[in-house]
């Protein structure tokens, strides 16, 4: 019990580490260009106080579709969710410690089968179940932001959670982050991959960034 409640304190002082938006974030508006080999698209964006977003005036369907999912993760990563919301139905379980000093995290419960690695009262990395693959997510840099940490330079890869074989290639990920008025806001993000063995580089870039005045009460 000693060593399942340690293991969930240190997951949960590390999961409230994160950077998140506040009840007072005003949401923005952002002019984005997306960049894939020759190819450039322009549009923009715009994420709500809730949360909730849009974009428009992207003229290709498919260059759309990536800036949606993009703006979609930078939301989702942004939400401020209680420990036990997200987690209470989770048991957790130190594992082994690597040679930087990760320790292992192992749940079980309503997630069992997840795992992750904190360092430096940082989530390192996270390996889960998401429809029907196993992503893994490993962080190599992040930002401290003074209100928490944001990753900074980290890889994703997926593999299919019945044969635990790898679907595509390792994705690299730089994220850039400005802090304007009271909050960071991501600008830039680099995605390295390779497509047919040739390497391929996606860019986005997020610029004339405007907060959006609060709703009055």
């Amino acid at each position: 019990m000693t060593e399942q409640l340690s293991a969930r304190n240190l997951f949960r002082a590390a999961y409230e580490n994160r950077y998140t938006w506040d009840k007072n974030f005003p949401g923005y508006t952002a002019d984005v260009q997306l960049r894939q080999g020759d190819q450039v698209y322009t549009g923009k964006i715009q994420i709500n106080s809730d949360l909730s977003f849009d974009v428009t005036d992207v003229a290709d369907e498919a260059a759309k579709k990536a800036i949606h999912s993009q703006v979609w993760e930078i939301a989702v990563h942004r939400v401020r969710r209680p420990f036990e919301e997200t987690h209470g139905k989770n048991t957790f379980e130190l594992g082994e410690t690597d040679p930087t000093g990760a320790v292992e995290i192992l749940v079980g419960g309503k997630a069992e089968g997840d795992r992750y690695k904190v360092r430096n009262n940082e989530v390192c990395l996270v390996h889960r179940f998401i429809h029907g693959v196993f992503v893994t997510i490993n962080t190599f840099s992040t930002i401290d932001t003074g209100e928490g940490y944001l990753s900074h330079r980290y890889d994703s890869i997926y593999h299919d959670a019945k044969t635990g074989e790898q679907k595509g290639g390792i994705q690299d990920f730089e994220d850039t982050y400005e802090k304007i008025g009271h909050y960071w806001i991501m600008t830039r993000r680099d995605i390295h991959s390779e497509e047919d063995g040739q390497p391929a580089t996606t860019e986005f870039a997020f610029s004339n960034v405007k907060l959006l005045q609060p709703v009055a009460v």
